[in-house]
């Protein structure tokens, strides 16, 4: 069963910046991980933990090789949520330091259903 996916205001601007090809591979991405958002053994999710100086512990990522493209995730566990936090085209810094200041930003209802259907 797939989870539940919600977008941040910013990572769906982010998201309709990209090309009409690297999107369609981006939101391919984002629904097969939304099968099983939690890490190895059973799931597709990465997690960040802390990453050049960032916080990023219960953040997750998925990283599209080859198109430069990445995705910052949290999960809300009891609703079966998927938050999509940012969709960025950039390099692991920027997108890192993206995710830490809407981290900032939001605080921690970033782990709640707060956002937006996807």
């Amino acid at each position: 069963m797939a989870w539940k996916i919600r977008i941040s205001e910013e990572a769906k601007k982010d998201y309709h910046r990209i090309e009409g090809n690297l999107r369609k591979q981006a939101l391919a991405g984002i629904v097969k991980v939304s099968k099983a958002p939690l890490p190895s053994p059973n799931g597709y999710g990465k997690p960040l933990g802390n990453r050049h100086g960032n916080k990023l512990t219960g953040f997750f990522k998925i990283k599209y090789r080859g198109i430069g493209i990445r995705v910052v995730y949290t999960l809300v566990l009891r609703e079966m949520v998927m938050n999509i936090v940012v969709i960025s085209q950039r390099d692991d810094h920027i997108c890192y330091d993206l995710a830490t200041k809407l981290y900032a930003r939001y605080g921690d209802d970033i782990f709640k259903d707060i956002f937006e259907n996807f």
